[in-house]
């Protein structure tokens, strides 16, 4: 087989020639590809073409293999989308310290019974996975004092 030296990104490497058969119907589509795929001929088209395959496949590095603009569009939507989360979030956050400060204003709880109502809170939203309702708490705080440690076994 006859061998040909290319330079290669990061060392030399050696070609080697590889018989190849194909369908006509199949040379015709790659002959009609090769110019779009900026290849200058088939050799080069089928070796980009399996090093793409290659890669969509093994998917370690599936990133290198989407186009750029799509890659593009989704670090952009992300990106977007992180933005407008942590607004949310921070937006939130105030919102939640005005009514923390309101409440513990008029409320004169002891640290005591903070903290217990934290253990519980804690408890319930890993219980639910942050599924949590206004309804929900209510009907805990205006349950039965009778059943008070019922829901923590």
């Amino acid at each position: 087989m006859a061998k040909k030296q290319a330079q290669t990104e990061s060392h030399r490497e050696t070609k080697e020639r590889i018989p190849v058969w194909m369908y006509p119907s199949t040379l015709a589509m790659m002959d009609g590809a090769i110019q779009q795929a900026n290849c200058k001929s088939r050799s080069e088209f089928l070796e980009e073409a399996a090093k793409y395959y290659a890669g969509y496949v093994s998917a370690e590095n599936a990133i290198q293999y989407l186009p750029p603009m799509l890659v593009s569009a989704f670090k952009g939507t992300v990106h977007n989308s992180e933005n407008h989360i942590s607004r949310l979030l921070f937006k939130l956050a105030v919102e939640m310290d005005i009514v923390m400060n309101i409440l513990a204003a008029e409320i004169n709880a002891s640290p005591e019974v903070v903290e217990k109502v934290r253990g519980r809170c804690i408890q319930n939203v890993k219980k639910t996975c942050g599924y949590i309702s206004f309804r929900d708490a209510a009907e805990y705080q205006y349950r039965p004092p009778d059943a008070e440690d019922s829901d923590d076994e």
